[in-house]
């Protein structure tokens, strides 16, 4: 496939909500709306002037706009599949999302391991810049109920849906395994019966569990809340990476003192936003810990499949 061509496949998918792709990613994926009629009561827009300012920074790896929030499916192969189901949140300071890197890329891996993915394109950019994570926690929650609804149709165990994500996504992950317990948004149909708190969470790299949105204090935020019930939690992070090396061991404290599950990986060095892309760095190799971890935990166990 000619470059210029790509260009400009990725140009009109970020602004009119399909998902971006290269090569084969996602070409055979479906893409569901989350929002069949329309986005949630109070829903912020953005600023027309930001719209047209992000027209400018489109580039292959990224999507800049999302009005339109949706789940791309990845289905595991049925001689794979084994029940278990992520929603695979990806980065991007929730103002971005870095779509193959830390979304289709990653969808493919879990495939790999009969895990079925949902890769979530939740609004972007930040619609509230003192509370970015709003908009995007009701395109979460909805997500992960939606792969419960669907839990039948595509060979999932509802019982084993868990939520993946990186930096601004690894934050959205766990601020959505922290506070399920209040519903982000109003009724809709019959797939908000079912419950959004995930079985397990990963947030990789995640950003944003301090004081502010910086990163830049060793300290975990009042938003960070941990009880009995947060869901069993992996973490893979850099010791390099500003505080947030430092702010997972602090969650990990959090999680150890509830009782919850939980197992955390800081690599020495390796910065920001790698993905699963491989490097001479031992971090590149972090998905294969989770794939140890999903085990040991019993979510790779072959049951639960309806399809």
């Amino acid at each position: 496939m000619k470059p210029a061509f790509l260009l400009a496949v990725f140009l009109v998918s970020a602004f009119v909500d399909f998902p971006i792709t290269d090569s084969a990613l996602a070409a055979d994926q479906p893409e569901i709306s989350i929002w069949p009629n329309g986005l949630p009561v109070g829903a912020k827009p953005v600023d027309a002037k930001r719209v047209e300012e992000l027209k400018g920074k489109l580039t292959e790896e990224r999507i800049y706009y999302v009005e339109t929030p949706s789940i791309t499916v990845y289905q595991a192969p049925k001689k794979l599949a084994n029940g278990c189901a992520v929603v695979i949140c990806p980065g991007g300071g929730y103002n971005i999302l870095a779509w193959p890197k830390e979304g289709l890329e990653v969808a493919e891996w879990f495939n790999s391991i009969g895990v079925t993915a949902a890769v979530l394109k939740y609004r972007v950019p930040r619609r509230d810049p003192e509370t970015p994570h709003i908009e995007p926690l009701q395109d979460a929650q909805r997500a992960v109920r939606l792969v419960r609804h669907h839990a039948k149709d595509w060979g999932v165990d509802p019982d084993r849906v868990g939520i993946l994500g990186f930096s601004a996504g690894g934050h959205l992950t766990a601020m959505t395994g922290m506070h399920w317990q209040k519903a982000a948004y109003d009724r809709i149909d019959e797939a908000d019966d079912l419950s959004c708190r995930p079985d397990f969470m990963c947030p990789i790299y995640a950003a944003y569990l301090g004081p502010d949105y910086t990163d830049n204090t060793p300290e975990l935020g009042p938003l960070v809340k941990v009880d009995a019930k947060t869901p069993p939690t992996f973490m893979a992070v850099t010791a390099d990476d500003t505080h947030r090396g430092s702010l997972a061991a602090l969650l990990f404290v959090e999680l150890k003192v509830a009782n919850v599950p939980a197992e955390l990986h800081i690599y020495a060095k390796g910065g920001h936003g790698y993905g699963i892309r491989p490097s001479e760095n031992p971090v590149s190799t972090w998905n294969h810990r989770l794939g140890d971890w999903l085990k040991s935990q019993g979510l790779l166990d072959k049951r639960g499949t309806a399809n």
